[in-house]
């Protein structure tokens, strides 16, 4: 294993951690903002979800 994907790995794992902690000590306030984040993850989903489910629209070919 590489010493950068370690460098990652342990990072990433100190940042669970921490998330952990934080929700324990304030899990109230985190289910408080719970709503306003469901709300913004739907326009964020219509930016990035991509236009794969637009496939099965019958457009005609435009060209002569």
């Amino acid at each position: 294993m590489s010493s950068s994907r370690a460098w990652l790995l342990t990072a990433a794992s100190l940042i669970v951690i921490v998330v952990f902690f934080i929700l324990r000590e304030h899990w109230a306030h985190a289910l408080g903002l719970a709503p306003y984040l469901l709300l913004l993850a739907c326009p964020l989903m219509h930016l990035f979800h991509g236009h794969g489910g637009h496939e099965g629209h019958d457009h005609k070919d435009r060209t002569p």
